[in-house]
């Protein structure tokens, strides 16, 4: 939840600091495309179970659970370094 909270919080400020210039994409047809990259983000977050399931049944278990909110902020930190960069470099240009 403090994931999609952290994602939905970068496309609100992008949306709020450069609103005249977003209007155009407010379609319903854009709607779409906004939920097609919101399931993705969530693949993206379901991906860190990959490490996170093997770690806990391993003979690291005990530190792995007491450190593993380390991956969270790591898995968090990159998908808003990548959500502001899609957002800047992918969509923005390309809205009239």
């Amino acid at each position: 939840m403090v994931y999609n909270l952290v994602l939905t919080t970068v496309v609100l400020v992008w949306f709020a600091a450069t609103w005249p210039h977003f209007r155009a994409a407010m379609t319903l047809s854009s709607l779409l495309i906004f939920c097609v990259l919101a399931l993705l983000a969530n693949a993206c977050y379901c991906a860190a179970y990959f490490v996170d399931i093997p770690l806990q049944r391993s003979s690291l278990s005990f530190m792995w659970r007491r450190r593993r909110w380390g991956l969270w902020i790591a898995g968090t930190l990159f998908a808003t370094v990548l959500a502001n960069y899609w957002i800047a470099d992918e969509i923005y240009p390309f809205v009239h």
